[in-house]
């Protein structure tokens, strides 16, 4: 765990509270950041509005709008805004609803989802268990077992070479240079480097980056630039081969995507579809 994570503080919403579910709403400014910290208890983190980033030791979750992320109890963690943002989260009290997700996963919010959380949002710290509150607080909870998780995480390598690799190509996305060109960089084989990223991150080098470029290019979309900017510099020779990319990652054009998901982008700003 690097120095970020290592340093970072517990923080307790509501500590005296006694309900197995907290509800939180906040709104806040393009770029804000959430510094690192960890928490008692599990988290849904949901985005209504905006596209936040979420980043823990064991790697980066992209959370466009009607998304949300799962933070397990005790795992510290910073959020990024790229746009102005309105962030919904449930503090979930681990003991008291077996069989949650033991990971990080980011997760499609379902439209019945999406109202539960809503109402919850107005439900006090200590809303009435055996009342209409604590029904509805039961089936969201069960509605949250059965999510789908969706493709939106970048693991993080642990060896050293692939950190530097990691680093520079989260610093530039856009670089293309091969395995041979990185190894020269770090010391190491492409035939080591290519296997240390399976290894580590279950995934090629190739799909690995291609994951750094999607994340990168969700959060750029979202922040209102044009889907041909974004692909120039994401190192795609032309927006259809950024759009077909994206397609294959996420089942549609970046424009269908967002409006789909209730995003801010402008159609004329995420052309493709």
């Amino acid at each position: 765990m690097n120095e970020t994570f290592a340093t970072a503080p517990r923080t307790t919403p509501y500590p005296d509270a006694t309900r197995v579910v907290v509800c939180v709403a906040k709104d806040y400014a393009p770029g804000h950041v959430i510094p690192p910290a960890w928490h008692p208890r599990a988290q849904l983190i949901y985005a209504t509005r905006g596209v936040m980033t979420v980043n823990a030791p064991q790697g980066t979750w992209v959370l466009p709008p009607q998304r949300a992320v799962w933070v397990p109890a005790g795992t510290p963690h910073f959020t990024r805004m790229a746009g102005a943002a309105s962030m919904r989260t449930l503090y979930i009290d681990p003991a008291a609803v077996p069989g949650l997700p033991p990971g990080c996963c980011v997760v499609t919010v379902s439209p019945l989802l999406r109202e539960l959380i809503a109402e919850a949002m107005h439900l006090p710290a200590e809303y009435d268990e055996a009342g209409p509150a604590g029904r509805l607080v039961a089936v969201l909870l069960d509605q949250f077992r059965a999510l789908p998780v969706a493709p939106l995480h970048l693991p993080l390598p642990a060896d050293e070479r692939l950190q530097r690799i990691a680093a520079a190509l989260r610093a530039e996305p856009g670089d293309n240079r091969t395995l041979a060109a990185w190894g020269r960089l770090v010391g190491a084989s492409p035939r080591t480097l290519a296997r240390g990223f399976l290894r580590e991150t279950g995934l090629t080098f190739r799909a690995w980056r291609q994951q750094v470029r999607l994340l990168e290019a969700l959060e750029r979309l979202a922040a209102g630039e044009a889907v041909t900017a974004v692909a120039l510099e994401l190192g795609y020779e032309t927006p259809s081969a950024f759009v077909a990319m994206f397609r294959r990652a996420l089942g549609t054009s970046p424009g269908r995507y967002f409006a789909a998901s209730g995003g801010g982008v402008r159609p004329e700003r995420a052309k493709g579809g």
